[in-house]
């Protein structure tokens, strides 16, 4: 979640100017207080503009400190054909960084997480553009009240694109650090796969962007174009974890967790129709209303439907389950368990007591960065025991939601920000968490994917956006 903060920022830069400045600097903040600064440029030199945005921020979990950065170049001709770009994040210490050139419609990437490097070789998503290409877009819609167009923005740390749907609105005095501007608005959807994300911008006549607002955690993150000074003040922190737990109306007890229990949830703000949870072998999601109801069950069913594919059991960036490392330490974890679910109970076993630090210093490992490196939270058990689960054949998938917490950073019956496994244990997908006691019906599953947190954007709408109305214990399904 973290991380994709950094990357919907980056598509929300000020990439739209008709005459664009050589250099724009924003202060960033959370619920009205600072957290952070960008930066953005632009040259032209003999036909070819260079862009760069970079973005730094400072959340707070749980009063632990967390920095976060991102750095994104792009090279294009003046009439917006890409040709290069370059990306790297860094995330309380862990760096990662891609550059990419265009031949064609090829694309050639190098990728480094800090472990190795790797080259890739795909082909350019169709009409994807970079942000000359996405400025002159810009620039051929114009400002008309009611004009609604369609751009598919590149997104260099995941090497795929997505469709931004642009809706021009009315002209409105807005407030900056500056003095007040009369500017244009702009509603843009962010059509990422199962949770688009809606955000705003305002322009003035040029289409230079000088207020950025999009929501995050049941709050709104807002960027105020100013001078290098307003940009670089000090930060006044915001603790974000607060902002994420979802208050439980009762304690539950142990009895109840290893049952079946069903939820009546809400949204504080907006919509049922944007909470979007998914369905899973251990949790069924129905819409009662203005209430989604969802049901939590400890034991999988069997399923016959969303069996694994291929991408389930292959080595990706975050999850390395072909490094030696990993294939020596799950190896090692499993023993002599058989079968599929004996090894992910062995695993599960295994990973909660390799990584003995246990804190909330480290902001995103992969799973290499855990195996040698053993400390974290949530996040580092999940990455780190789907990489050995599929290390060893077994395909697996990191669940990102909420588990129940008697107690957690002075918070009393809550249900606080989670990530576990699941794994395909021959008939149907099951749950492991090494980070708790073991999976159990506290918990709600918001997002499931291959714990690449680039492509985490379930929670961004729905963390922070979720409050309990009652929970009860519940018949099986």
């Amino acid at each position: 979640m973290r991380l994709l903060l950094i990357a919907l920022l980056c598509l929300l830069t000020p990439s739209v100017h008709a005459e664009p400045p050589r250099e724009q600097w924003f202060t960033a903040l959370l619920d009205g207080r600072k957290i952070g600064r960008m930066e953005a440029t632009r040259e032209v030199d003999g036909g070819i503009v260079r862009s760069m945005q970079q973005l730094s921020l400072t959340l707070e979990r749980a009063g632990s400190a967390v920095e976060m950065s991102s750095r994104s170049e792009a090279t294009e001709r003046l009439d917006g054909t890409p040709l290069s770009f370059a990306g790297s994040s860094r995330l309380s210490g862990n760096a990662s960084r891609i550059a990419g050139t265009l031949s064609g419609t090829t694309l050639r990437a190098t990728l480094h997480d800090g472990h190795a490097e790797s080259t890739r070789e795909q082909a350019w998503p169709a009409g994807a553009l970079l942000p000359e290409g996405l400025r002159l877009a810009g620039l051929k819609a114009g400002l008309a009240p009611g004009t609604r167009y369609t751009t598919r923005a590149f997104q260099d740390m995941t090497l795929d694109a997505v469709d931004i749907v642009t809706v021009v609105g009315a002209r409105e005095t807005v407030d900056l650090p500056d003095g007040p501007r009369d500017l244009v608005r702009l509603e843009q959807m962010l059509d990422f796969p199962g949770a688009p994300i809606t955000t705003q911008a305002w322009v003035d006549d040029e289409l230079t962007a000088w207020k950025l607002v999009m929501p995050v955690f049941g709050t709104e993150l807002t960027l105020l174009a100013c001078d290098r000074t307003c940009a670089s003040a000090p930060n006044q922190g915001s603790d974000i974890f607060s902002r994420l737990l979802m208050r439980s109306p009762r304690p539950l007890a142990g009895a109840e967790l290893a049952g079946t229990l069903r939820y009546t949830l809400e949204p504080r703000s907006g919509s049922a129709d944007a909470l979007v949870l998914p369905q899973t072998t251990e949790q069924q999601v129905m819409r009662r209303g203005g209430a989604v109801e969802v049901v939590v069950a400890r034991d999988a069913r069997i399923s016959t439907q969303d069996r694994p594919t291929a991408a389930d059991s292959a080595a990706t960036d975050w999850l390395q389950s072909t490094a030696p490392d990993i294939v020596a330490l799950a190896r090692r974890g499993a023993g002599e368990a058989d079968g599929a679910a004996a090894r992910m109970q062995a695993l599960e076993v295994f990973v909660r007591g390799y990584i003995a630090t246990k804190n909330l210093d480290v902001g995103y490992a992969s799973a290499l960065d855990v195996a040698r490196d053993p400390r974290g939270d949530c996040t580092e058990h999940a990455v780190l025991l789907a990489a050995l689960a599929r290390a060893l054949g077994i395909p697996a998938r990191v669940v990102t939601g909420l588990a129940y917490a008697p107690g957690f950073a002075g918070s009393r019956d809550a249900f606080v920000p989670h990530a576990w496994v699941q794994a395909w244990t021959g008939d149907r997908w099951r749950s492991y968490d090494a980070a708790l006691n073991g999976f159990d019906a506290g918990h709600l599953a918001l997002s499931i994917g291959d714990g690449d947190p680039w492509r985490f954007y379930a929670g961004i709408g729905t963390l922070g956006n979720l409050r309990l109305e009652r929970i009860e214990p519940a018949a099986p399904r």
